[in-house]
């Protein structure tokens, strides 16, 4: 006779039943919709991201996107925005804002420095997990002027140059890359590294007076005289002092309230200028605009 224990445990159910499957009632057919992994090991050629990224509640898709390209690619590939524009269809525009937010959200953390041979660039450090890096940036030591040799009279120290009211990063950078590049206006402009250092906020004095880099380039480089520059870095410390722009003024007295524009960054060329709100500099707007033609009057 076939007789049941009612006194005997049913079947244990899972406890996480098909509820938490939306896999298995797809299969099953009793529901559709909704994303279905089909996963496989990697083995090689991978890079391990973050939830914390692939997930970010703030970013962009395009801003994680690439950072998920920029954490892919080997040590000391470039990721400048040109390159990255002629790598993706975005253009440089919103590849620029993009590296802007991977930067607010320490996702990147970008500074300029100067080599050796007093050439500016950008270091470009990609954080898997931001404010978790294991291996802190050591401190590197501040460029010093070679030995005396012997016999050789002592250097003369560089004149005085004027101090920005706010040294912020982007100046800064903007001014470096001015001093970089006086030398492509006249060679003889060669400065070196410690002689950038002793310049740089002199030119960003400048550059807080809403002067363009290019007009900063051009009052520092023409009308220099002929003879052979022993000391340039000398002439360009006395003409940062001695030619150095008023502060423009805030407003008009009926509008006291109105200051002046925050310092923004280029979305061309990631220079840092004065503005309402990002955009263009003034050098990239004037490369944008169609050329025009006057006609005499009368």
């Amino acid at each position: 006779m076939d007789t049941r224990n009612t006194s005997a445990r049913s079947h244990a159910q899972s406890r996480n039943g098909e509820e938490n499957h939306p896999s298995r009632r797809t299969r099953t057919g009793t529901r559709s919709g909704g994303v279905i992994h089909d996963n496989s090991r990697h083995t090689a050629c991978f890079t391990v991201i973050g939830n914390h990224l692939a997930q970010h509640a703030e970013l962009s898709l395009l801003a994680i996107g690439l950072a998920v390209h920029i954490q892919s690619l080997p040590t000391g590939s470039l990721i400048d925005i040109r390159t990255l524009a002629g790598r993706f269809p975005e253009g440089k525009t919103r590849i620029a804002a993009a590296l802007r937010e991977l930067e607010a959200h320490g996702y990147l953390r970008r500074t300029c420095e100067r080599t050796s041979g007093g050439r500016v660039v950008t270091r470009t450090v990609s954080c898997n997990q931001p404010g978790r890096s294991g291996t802190p940036d050591e401190p590197r030591p501040k460029p010093r002027r070679a030995a005396l040799r012997e016999g050789e009279p002592p250097r003369r120290a560089l004149p005085a140059v004027p101090q920005p009211a706010y040294a912020a990063p982007d100046l800064l950078r903007s001014a470096v890359e001015v001093l970089a590049g006086l030398r492509r206006g006249d060679p003889r402009l060669l400065l070196s590294v410690t002689d950038v250092e002793h310049l740089t906020p002199g030119v960003a004095a400048w550059l807080e007076r809403d002067l363009p880099p290019s007009a900063v380039h051009h009052a520092l480089t023409t009308g220099l005289p002929t003879e052979p520059l022993h000391r340039p870095a000398a002439l360009v410390a006395h003409r940062l002092a001695d030619r150095l722009p008023p502060v423009p003024p805030l407003s008009a007295p009926a509008a006291p309230e109105t200051v002046r524009h925050p310092l923004q960054n280029c979305d061309l060329c990631d220079r840092a200028y004065r503005g309402p709100e990002r955009g263009h500099c003034p050098d990239c707007r004037g490369s944008r605009q169609p050329a025009t033609t006057s006609h005499p009057s009368g």
